[in-house]
């Protein structure tokens, strides 16, 4: 009896390893890009009005963390867009800890990561729901899009797909990223060798389609951007400058 009380705990902790192994994220390879930052110019269409203007990209990583935001302004509206998200980085990639967010006419929103406590908290509603380990914010996403496809270059093809589980307004929702082919883009830093990459909403959704061009040559960063909603509102970037 006691040699089998012995082995019970044992036995246990075995089997808590393998729910906690089956319910882990699958490990993914990951090369995060150096620090830039990224100069666009803009053409967009909002509330139906033909809009120019300017974006800024940042991405810096160091010692194991991470800030990424983005701001971009138009003419005569000003600021349209403003994100900010800050984390780690782990053996699976970014982490994200905060994503604050504001759009044009909209309030600012953040939805908190709480790593320790393994939710996710809506800043839009106040919901929490659990985290299972890999969710990205609507900003991080990208650059772990990027990670990716850097640090397995031969599976960046056409056909190729990868999904992330991404936070939205109030919701956690999976995005599939397809590759549909390699594209020649101009940009103000000449023109660039990309490869294509579409995130399309679920069906039923009012979600943002979203098309990325990423340049192999360029550390995988997104020469062109575009953010296309479905009542034929949209925000294009195209690179004009890359500051490192």
């Amino acid at each position: 009896m006691l040699r089998l009380s012995a082995l019970l705990p044992a036995c246990l902790l075995a089997v808590g390893l393998d729910a906690a192994a089956a319910s882990a994220p699958p490990r993914q390879k990951v090369n995060p890009p150096p620090n830039a930052e990224l100069q666009y110019t803009i053409k967009a269409r909002q509330k139906g009005l033909s809009l120019e203007g300017e974006a800024v990209a940042r991405w810096e990583a160091s010692s194991g963390r991470f800030t990424a935001s983005s701001q971009a302004r138009a003419a005569l509206l000003g600021k349209i867009l403003d994100t900010r998200s800050e984390g780690t980085i782990g053996p699976n990639g970014l982490v994200p800890a905060s994503f604050e967010e504001k759009r044009l006419r909209r309030p600012a929103q953040t939805t908190v990561f709480d790593q320790g406590a393994r939710t996710v908290r809506f800043g839009e509603n106040g919901a929490t729901l659990p985290l299972k380990g890999g969710e990205q914010d609507r900003n991080t996403v990208l650059w772990q899009l990027i990670s990716t496809a850097r640090a397995t270059p031969a599976k960046a093809k056409a056909g190729s797909q990868w999904t992330f589980t991404v936070a939205g307004r109030r919701d956690l929702d999976p995005w599939t990223f397809k590759a549909v082919g390699q594209e020649k883009i101009a940009t103000g830093a000449g023109e660039m060798a990309t490869l294509h990459v579409v995130r399309m909403p679920e069906p039923g959704s009012k979600d943002q389609q979203l098309d990325i061009w990423l340049a192999p040559g360029l550390e995988w960063y997104p020469v062109r951007l575009r953010y296309s909603e479905d009542d034929g509102d949209f925000i294009e970037q195209t690179l004009q400058q890359v500051k490192r």
